[in-house]
């Protein structure tokens, strides 16, 4: 049950930090100039699409009808490219701050969007038997790893026993500095609030200028992003979720859209941090991938492998991740999917075991306490 003073505490939040954007932000403050950002792709991203085997001879007759979408992809080595919308990241790339991750999944080896990002964002073996997240696990591993989630809930993968406080970006417009003046004398000596309004005050702090925009371009994210892990206070560990990745009919132009988007967040988010981009590791998963074939409504059915992205400011990459099955019909996945040879797991550790120094079988009982044998893989 919510108490007036709760209440009260909630709404004057939503007054203080306005709208951001209908995507959702997380984030988590440490002590430690290395950043990590998390990036979902709620729905199950095509990787086939994104990170397109070319070279593959199987690939061309697989998808004929996709073909014409990726003129101009860049091509990363012999065998795969990347998709012609992702200009930035090809740029990434090039500079050898990027490494595309192929025939990668979770443990979860089923076709439900909720199971499937309950078990990528939990690190369980079975849907909903964990209930803390990988990335709150994360936490205690950093000096001073407390977290914040700007959200109407905590995000599964931000949940557990290490500290965490959320707030939901609101609809209502900027307050004025008069009303923020008031409020804060009323909260400003009261035993129970004023840690919580100070709290917000240093949130809206880190977004300044930039809340006033709403988010509502992925740039304007971008740029919200980089306000948040900005300075000293800034955010060390954050989440953004990005959705609409869920592509049954129409693929090629609803993906495009969804790449250039995520393309124009990470050149936004890059840009605004800075000199702070050398200390900072992007990852970019989704739940799992979609079927080899194309279905009867150009689009793609859920699958199992998929791809990933590793991006950062001090990463070795320019390279490609990938124990790479095929896709000839006889090496697929139940006869329909992309074989998954990496486990996401594995993967999540080795990257952060090495972004921040940390030892990698450690990261790996620590984040994935369900997985004992767990192999990390070496970035």
């Amino acid at each position: 049950m919510i108490d007036r003073r709760s209440l009260l505490a909630r709404s004057a939040a939503a007054l203080a930090l306005g709208a951001l954007n209908p995507t959702l932000l997380h984030a988590a403050t440490a002590a430690t100039n290395k950043r990590f950002v998390f990036i979902i792709q709620r729905g199950a991203a095509d990787g086939l699409h994104i990170v397109p085997p070319m070279g593959d001879p199987a690939y061309g007759s697989l998808r004929a009808g996709f073909l014409d979408s990726l003129h101009g992809a860049h091509q990363l080595d012999a065998t795969f490219s990347l998709h012609p919308s992702l200009t930035r990241l090809a740029g990434f790339y090039d500079s050898k701050q990027m490494i595309a991750v192929q025939a990668v999944a979770s443990t979860y080896r089923d076709r439900s969007h909720f199971d499937g990002q309950n078990i990528l964002e939990t690190g369980g073996t079975q849907a909903y038997a964990e209930k803390q997240g990988w990335m709150n696990r994360l936490l205690p591993l950093l000096p001073d790893g407390r977290a914040l989630a700007l959200a109407a809930d905590i995000p599964m993968a931000l949940r557990g026993a290490a500290p965490v406080s959320s707030y939901a970006p609101s609809g209502l417009p900027q307050a004025q500095d008069d009303l923020m003046l008031r409020v804060n004398r009323l909260y400003g000596d009261d035993p129970q609030l004023s840690a919580l309004w100070t709290q917000v005050m240093q949130t809206k702090g880190l977004v300044g200028d930039l809340a006033k925009s709403r988010g509502q371009s992925p740039a304007d994210l971008g740029r919200v992003a980089a306000r948040m892990m900005a300075g000293p206070d800034g955010a060390r560990v954050l989440m953004m979720e990005t959705g609409g990745w869920d592509t049954h009919t129409g693929q090629t132009g609803r993906l495009a859209t969804q790449l250039d988007h995520l393309d124009t967040l990470m050149g936004a988010m890059v840009d605004g941090l800075g000199p702070a981009w050398h200390d900072t590791l992007v990852l970019v998963a989704t739940e799992f991938g979609r079927t080899a074939a194309i279905n009867g409504t150009n689009g793609t059915d859920h699958g199992t492998g998929s791809a990933a992205m590793l991006v950062g400011g001090d990463l070795q990459g320019g390279r490609v991740m990938a124990d790479w099955p095929g896709v000839a019909q006889g090496a697929l996945y139940e006869a329909r999917d992309l074989r998954p040879t990496l486990a996401m797991e594995a993967l999540i550790s080795g990257a952060l075991a090495q972004h921040f120094g940390l030892d990698p079988a450690l990261v790996a009982r620590r984040l994935y306490p369900a997985q004992q044998n767990l192999r990390v893989a070496t970035i």
